[in-house]
């Protein structure tokens, strides 16, 4: 019987293994597209024939004050360095000069990103040029309060986006495990909001009473009906942005689509692209699955493995087994993140989480809660191990015990494995029958 090869990303180098060919089900690998070949190209097109909505160049007023927003340093994949001129080009040739223009860098519940930090996000000659900030989520002075959405959430959000003329939003889309998409309205909420409308919010992640753990329908692809994705487009409606451009990355993290216009039909244009490049449909689920979150620094600690884990539970069935390929060479960071996972048991976490609400926490949960469909073998270095010993997951430090583990817990006595060389990325959408 012939042995399918697979090598598959592990830190800074790779892991190779095989699996007989009659027992692989799929390798989940996404929709190879090629980048833009030119951006700023590409970038400036967009600005002219945007979706929805007249050029940004005869939105602006001459003299008006403008605010652009940028994602923090955890997006730098989104290559503002390289677009951000253009953008300013053409806001100077609508007759807005550099002086009136500020880019305020929404970090919404994260950390305040660095004055280095800012000349990566922007590129030297957009700092020297314009003034930068960071929003401070926890800054009240410099907070508005706006009103209250139809599900309780009360809105505050920074005071100088909201006393701008022209607010301008830059991001970029890929899949969330919470809010069903990133971009678009994630500049607003959490992007520029207060840390009390931030939390109020994201408690939709969450089950309505305590024990119901996450929320299902806060998930990837999952816009309708997902409370928490409708609360955010609700805070972003009062600041009615005048003009949105994301952008959204292909399987190799280069730019394949720059998306302008209106607040939200751009963005509903670019969650398409979206689908096309990391939905991949499956038929059924498998015994095992192998993913890897795509090797360093995708997999630096367990909290940015949580979405490979989310993902590998979409390809698994029921009282199947996940392999997940993650070095974590710094498991213990970020440590509010492991301080949750400190906890007795995930109701206890859930609980705390109802009370003093983080991403960090809800990450925490989601990956406890993954175990609910069948054990998840962690592959990972060998000093992790005493670390990881309060959690659920299995811990191995090789590919060959990671699959005797595998063979032996899921049950089948030849097992369908399906392969996931993009785990942090590729999204398994299960058709039913």
């Amino acid at each position: 019987m012939a042995d399918r090869q697979f090598h598959l990303k592990y830190g800074k180098g790779t892991l190779s293994f095989q699996i007989p060919e009659s027992q692989v089900l799929y390798e989940l690998t996404g929709k190879e597209v090629p980048p833009l070949p030119d951006l700023g190209r590409a970038y400036r097109q967009a600005l002219e024939r945007p979706i929805d909505s007249p050029p940004l160049r005869e939105i602006v007023r001459p003299g008006e004050k403008v605010v652009v927003t940028v994602s923090d340093i955890t997006r730098g994949w989104q290559r503002n360095d390289r677009v951000l001129p253009v953008l300013l080009a053409t806001l100077n040739e609508a007759g807005i000069p550099d002086e009136n223009i500020t880019i305020l860098i929404v970090v919404g519940a994260h950390r305040l990103n660095t004055e280095s930090e800012f000349m990566e996000l922007c590129g030297s000659e957009v700092c020297r040029r314009v003034r930068a900030v960071n929003h401070d989520c926890g800054d009240e002075k410099n907070m508005v309060y706006v009103g209250k959405t139809s599900r309780g959430t009360e809105v505050s959000v920074n005071r100088m986006a909201l006393e701008a003329d022209r607010l301008i939003l830059t991001g970029g889309v890929i899949y969330h495990y919470m809010a069903g998409y990133g971009g678009g309205r994630k500049s607003i909420l959490p992007g520029l909001s207060s840390i009390k409308t931030i939390r109020q919010n994201h408690l939709w992640g969450l089950g309505p009473s305590p024990g119901s753990g996450s929320n299902p329908r806060a998930a990837s692809r999952r816009t309708r009906g997902n409370e928490l994705h409708e609360d955010m487009m609700e805070i972003a409606g009062f600041l009615k942005p005048d003009f949105i451009v994301n952008t959204v990355p292909n399987l190799n993290g280069e730019i394949a689509g720059v998306f302008a216009g209106n607040w939200v039909s751009a963005w509903m244009q670019a969650t398409q692209l979206v689908d096309e490049i990391f939905g991949v449909e499956i038929q059924e689920e498998a015994d095992i699955v192998i993913a890897t979150a795509g090797g360093y620094p995708k997999d630096i600690n367990l909290y940015q493995t949580g979405k490979t884990m989310d993902n590998a539970f979409y390809a698994m069935k029921k009282g199947g087994v996940a392999i997940i390929l993650s070095e974590c060479p710094d498991i213990t960071e970020p440590r509010e993140f492991f301080q949750w996972l400190e906890y007795p048991s995930a109701l206890e976490l859930e609980r705390a989480l109802r009370e003093n609400f983080t991403i960090a926490g809800w990450v925490a949960l989601k990956e406890l809660e993954c175990n609910n469909k069948g054990p998840f073998v962690l592959l990972t270095r060998r000093e992790n191990f005493p670390f990881l010993r309060q959690t659920p997951f299995f811990t191995v430090d090789s590919m060959e015990a990671a699959l005797g583990l595998a063979y032996q817990r899921c049950g089948a006595r030849n097992p369908k494995v399906t392969v996931m060389p993009q785990g942090a990325n590729t999204l398994p959408i299960l058709k039913r029958k």
